[in-house]
């Protein structure tokens, strides 16, 4: 049976993938914004607010997705722990 020291780790490595994650999209964003437009350019005709936008919103919703899919359950974890 798997315990709750490997659920902690578990979340914990999921976090720190998640949010490297996070921070090459927005290092992308903001030090090759015109390579990555150009990329999406090829299947979308999108303008430069639109886009900003979009990528701004899905970096917004991939953060929540990361607090309430690992921190949270992580955090619970903790509560669990101590008490």
């Amino acid at each position: 049976m798997i315990n709750d020291d490997f659920w902690s780790r578990f979340f914990l490595c999921s976090l720190l993938i998640n949010y490297i994650i996070l921070m090459i999209w927005f290092l992308v964003f903001i030090f090759a914004r015109q390579w990555m437009k150009q990329v999406h350019g090829k299947w979308f005709q999108l303008s430069d607010p639109t886009f900003d936008a979009i990528h701004y919103a899905g970096m917004a919703v991939y953060k929540i997705g990361i607090l309430l899919l690992n921190v949270v359950p992580f955090l619970a974890l903790y509560l669990i722990r101590t008490s």
